[in-house]
């Protein structure tokens, strides 16, 4: 189940094409077996990154454009509150570089409110509006809430996997314990859907994260560090930090992950990684370190471009 290539030669040139991580010469790194992961951040656009990742006064349309030429993917987070528009995603495609990859999350009237119930028309205008994406959307991320449990939403969630469309890459991330059955990872792996790993842990049992048990259901992985979202609010629904720097250091957490997605990589078309604010307290770093340790570097801001140079040409229009 794959989106982008139309033929099986279509995908077998593709995979077989070196991919460029940074648009920038300056920034190439020497490519390996592990070119089919792609590291990225949950969104882009956020102001705690104002002046520590984006230029001071870089305007929030042109953050996208910036943000590619220091990292290969990203996780789409505005896409959970409504489906962008074509001409957005049209944008979004020709802001990035050729090898750039979007997984977007699907929109929250169908996962948390339809509860997967009813959604052929809204699914497949959704899939239509990424359309221009093309080869670039890498997957749609399903993201259910806690509440979507077994008990009364297996029949809703067999029927939606059973009609996903064919030309896109689904993962599916179940928050409630109770959906890791292999009943469950059977379904997926039969149509084809990932079942998405995610690292929730504690900072104080980071190391347990990457050896969970976790199904393997697809040929191609999606993997989120997450870390402990308990600590992410307080207690009257307000976010607690400001994600500027490097709060909570996970060593130990990205090691094991390394090692765990090497492994996997000899098994896996396509990996796609994708980190939280809020698991090391500053995601670009995360992304950074993270690309580190499986070989890849991404150049921080400043390193292949002046700040003027980055801010386009002001034609961009905002994004979020």
């Amino acid at each position: 189940m794959f989106c982008g290539p139309t033929s099986d030669r279509d995908f077998r040139e593709a995979m077989h094409r070196r991919e460029t991580w940074v648009a920038y010469s300056t920034a190439n790194t020497r490519l390996d077996k592990l070119a089919t992961i792609k590291i990225a951040t949950c969104a882009w656009s956020y102001e705690d990154w104002r002046g520590v990742f984006y230029p001071e006064h870089l305007p929030a349309g042109e953050r996208l454009g910036f943000y590619a030429r220091h990292l290969p993917a990203v996780e789409v987070d505005s896409t959970f509150y409504h489906a962008p528009t074509p001409q957005v995603a049209a944008h979004w495609a020709a802001e990035t570089p050729p090898d750039f990859a979007f997984a977007c999350k699907l929109t929250r009237e169908i996962t948390h409110e339809r509860k997967l119930r009813d959604c052929g028309e809204p699914l497949r205008e959704f899939v239509e509006a990424l359309r221009p994406l093309g080869e670039k959307l890498w997957c749609v991320l399903v993201q259910l809430p806690p509440f979507f449990q077994p008990a009364r939403d297996e029949t809703a969630l067999r029927d939606f996997v059973r009609h996903l469309p064919e030309s896109v890459r689904f993962a599916i991330e179940f928050r409630h314990a109770d959906w890791h059955h292999p009943r469950i990872a059977h379904l997926l792996s039969e149509h084809g859907v990932a079942w998405a790993w995610n690292d929730l842990t504690s900072f104080d049992h980071q190391q347990e994260g990457a050896f969970e048990f976790l199904p393997d259901t697809a040929d191609f992985l999606y993997v989120r560090l997450m870390g402990d979202l308990e600590k992410k609010y307080d207690t009257s629904g307000h976010r607690i930090h400001h994600y500027r720097e490097l709060m909570w250091p996970r060593d130990a957490a990205l090691e094991s992950w390394a090692v765990r997605v090497r492994q996997a990589a000899a098994e896996h078309r396509r990996i796609f990684m994708a980190v939280s604010n809020h698991y090391e307290g500053f995601a670009p770093h995360t992304a950074r370190r993270l690309g580190a340790r499986l070989g890849f570097l991404f150049p921080e801001p400043g390193e292949t471009e002046s700040a003027n140079g980055a801010t386009g040409d002001g034609r961009q229009m905002k994004l979020l």
